[in-house]
């Protein structure tokens, strides 16, 4: 039923294509892991054989910026679905090597300028009617943030409420890898998003704030109080648009006293800046430079206790009465290690894109063009996070964020 292009090696695409070798045939009958360097996809393919000798998993190198040479991989391939588990900035190089070849397209984070710290779906969102037109699907951003929590909207929007009226979206890893600095996801990304300026969306305007200025404390379950900050993040941007009667969003993310510090140190002497500079006759990126030195998140797992919480609390009414509603899931790190070999962040995003990779080889999710995920169905999305490590919790009396 299902042969499947996963781009990318690291914790993520590690975790994805454990999950599709679990769930196995005839949904995920054949698996093509691909990226720059093919030992690790080599090495990433016989953790997964380990498992299952039976699975049919091959390997390639490829340069996914190189939209020609994704074109031949995939002609050669055929898959049914590519899934994008590479860095954003190959967002629209991979898009434009699906619609050459006439195959469906799945990622995790938006499309980002390599060159350009801003985060927008306005480059996907324009291939739409293109990917339309051939009959094509592509599903942005299938991870947990922007991802799951995409899919919990649609679920509170279908069964919780009839008018949605604000969101604030709580991501806290209470996880601890004893290092005093270090990123649970790949270093580049992380410290471009943290160190952008803040917005977020209230009565019919964005709102931009200055980087980590608005903070607030929350009490997680099965983590505990932590302090956390006005970020914004790509979700914000599609629930806006498909979520009627909004009047504010917001995300916080958690940050721990020692990121922050070693965070701030590094930004003051210019080591978190994406402008190339010359280094003994070469032009280097600081902030790649730094990525370089610092741990390797997929080396994380074995070292990472404690706790993931990320979720959504949702304000609204149903039948003519003011409802709170909070959905979120909880996810162990070392748990994750046993399972998978990865810390909980990758787990919480690699099992989300294994889901929504099923949602659409099975036809659930099979509108035609570029959509987000809380435009499709949630339930059946909903019932497989139950089923893959991610089973997710409710109240209708969370602590307000004020």
């Amino acid at each position: 039923m299902g042969k499947v292009m996963i781009i990318g090696s690291g914790g993520v695409a590690s975790v994805a294509a454990h999950k599709c070798v679990e769930v196995g045939a005839p949904i995920f009958s054949e698996i093509l892991i691909a990226s720059r360097t093919k030992e690790k996809c080599d090495a990433l393919k016989a953790r997964l054989l380990a498992k299952d000798p039976s699975a049919k998993i091959s390997t390639d190198a490829v340069d996914a910026a190189n939209t020609a040479a994704l074109v031949d991989l995939i002609e050669n391939f055929r898959p049914d679905l590519v899934m994008n588990l590479a860095l954003p900035y190959q967002d629209l190089s991979i898009m434009e090597a699906c619609l050459k070849t006439k195959t469906n397209y799945l990622d995790t984070a938006n499309y980002e300028d390599e060159t350009l710290a801003k985060f927008e779906y306005k480059e996907q969102w324009a291939y739409n009617e293109r990917f339309a037109a051939a009959g094509l699907t592509a599903v942005l951003g299938c991870g947990f943030d922007p991802g799951v929590t995409g899919v919990f909207t649609a679920y509170a929007q279908k069964h919780e409420f009839d008018e949605i009226h604000s969101i604030d979206i709580l991501d806290c890893n209470g996880g601890d890898h004893g290092y005093p600095f270090a990123t649970n996801f790949n270093p580049e990304i992380n410290i471009r998003e943290v160190t952008a300026e803040g917005r977020y969306w209230e009565n019919g305007e964005w709102i931009t704030v200055p980087p980590m200025s608005v903070k607030r404390s929350y009490d997680f379950a099965e983590v505990g109080r932590r302090d956390m900050y006005l970020l914004y993040h790509e979700e914000l941007e599609s629930l806006v648009k498909n979520i009627p009667h909004l009047k504010r969003i917001r995300f916080f993310m958690t940050f721990g006293e020692s990121y922050l510090m070693h965070l701030k140190c590094l930004e003051n002497v210019g080591m978190t800046s994406i402008k190339p500079i010359d280094f003994n006759g070469q032009k280097i990126v600081p902030l790649q430079f730094l990525k370089a030195v610092l741990p390797d998140p997929a080396t994380l797992g074995e070292r990472t206790k404690g706790n993931t919480n990320i979720g959504c609390i949702v304000q609204g009414m149903k039948d003519g009465q003011a409802k709170t509603w909070y959905v979120y899931n909880v996810c162990d790190h070392e748990q994750c290690y046993r399972e998978v070999g990865s810390q909980a962040v990758a787990y919480t995003t690699g099992v989300p894109a294994m889901i929504g990779a099923k949602m659409m080889l099975t036809g659930v999710w099979n509108l035609r063009g570029v959509h987000n995920v809380e435009e499709f169905d949630p339930d059946p999305f909903m019932d497989e996070l139950n089923k893959r490590g991610l089973p997710w919790q409710t109240t209708d009396k969370p602590a307000a964020v004020e």
